[in-house]
């Protein structure tokens, strides 16, 4: 089987994925320089990489970077295109006005998040076309199959939902600093970007009353998006708070993961985690909030605890309980890498994958 597998962004994920598929497949993998160039000391020698230039968003020479890749994918000829999100209003019309291969889609986020302002403009429109112009469409939670199926109208038999995988076993790769490093008993971590549908107010409000009982607590946040002095506005602790406002290198996130209890995870909206996939990875057990698809990724008292989005006491209540118990934590820890060998191992994943390949080319 000839797969083109073409990608703008959500590098980690593909790179997990097209090291895992070119097991089974005739793997090409289609992407923008910029993305190639950070992607190719991590994936298999044995993928096929073709790069083309892409400009920036508003650049009329989008139209002339969309030429190529069309020239590109009929060069390859594949059986079946696969396509990872783009957001990308310039995919999007070309996808609409070119003749395709039969083509399966993984969507990560059905709708855009509110409040995310590196969210591209029209995106919820555009996106119609993708949803449209696929056979089969990928999804990480059944959530999101739900509001594709209301939001977008789209069929439920071109909808498959398959785990997003644990992506700890490669930024580990990817590290450079291979030193141990020592958990820290008391320490919670905040990361990814950092705008307001991502509740990071909560977990603030949260710690006074966390640090009644465990005065030794500490809040790592680590990411960029919003200026975090908002959240601040009479200055902070540095022995309560540790701040990275800005992008983290693998090296240093992977250091962050490991120095921590707890991820916290305090979200007031979200469809999945990349997030949950690189703690589990690491083995921090995960606190999140009950909404959109983190009760299909988070496993209550299981692997993680679930509390109600923007419940302050019940999310202190939470970090209070596991950071006083240790076996819990442990249990919890255990539990996180064990399903990195099951639902959430890149091999399972590709296997489900390529089940929906089958599918579509029955299809044609």
């Amino acid at each position: 089987m000839r797969i083109a597998l073409l990608h703008f962004c959500f590098e980690d994920y593909t790179i997990e994925l097209a090291n895992s598929l070119v097991k089974h497949v005739d793997l090409t993998l289609i992407q923008p320089e910029k993305v190639f160039n950070t992607c190719r000391d991590a994936l298999d020698p044995k993928i096929r990489t073709i790069s083309f230039q892409k400009p920036r968003m508003r650049d009329p020479r989008n139209l002339s970077s969309m030429a190529a890749m069309m020239q590109i994918i009929r060069d390859i000829e594949p059986d079946l295109l696969h396509v990872q999100e783009t957001n990308d209003p310039w995919y999007d019309i070309t996808l609409m006005m070119n003749k395709m291969p039969p083509l399966v889609t993984t969507v990560h986020d059905v709708s855009s998040h509110p409040g995310d302002k590196q969210s591209v403009f029209g995106s919820n429109y555009t996106r119609r076309i993708a949803f449209h112009r696929s056979q089969q469409i990928i999804i990480h939670a059944n959530y999101l199959k739900n509001l594709a199926i209301e939001q977008f109208k789209v069929p439920p038999e071109r909808l498959n939902v398959i785990p997003h995988g644990e992506l700890g076993s490669l930024y580990q790769r990817l590290a450079k600093d291979r030193d141990p490093v020592i958990r820290e008993p008391c320490t919670l971590l905040f990361a990814g970007r950092i705008w307001p549908y991502k509740g990071l107010k909560y977990l603030i409000e949260a710690m006074p009353l966390v640090a009644e009982i465990i005065p030794a607590v500490k809040l790592i946040i680590a990411g960029s998006g919003e200026n975090i002095d908002r959240y601040f506005p009479q200055g902070y602790d540095p022995s309560r708070y540790e701040i990275l406002n800005r992008f983290v290198e693998s090296d240093e996130l992977v250091r962050l993961f490991k120095r921590s209890t707890l991820s916290i995870l305090p979200y007031i909206e979200a469809s999945q985690s990349g997030v949950a996939a690189l703690a589990y990875g690491l083995g921090t057990p995960i606190i999140a909030s009950e909404v959109g698809g983190l009760p299909e990724v988070v496993r209550h008292e299981q692997d993680g605890l679930l509390v109600p989005p923007g419940n302050v006491r019940a999310l202190a209540d939470a970090i209070v309980r596991l950071l006083k118990d240790l076996p819990l934590q442990e249990q919890m820890r255990q539990a996180s890498l064990v399903r990195c060998q099951q639902d959430l191992n890149w091999s399972n994943i590709a296997e489900q994958t390529l089940a929906t390949y089958h599918q579509v080319i029955k299809m044609k």
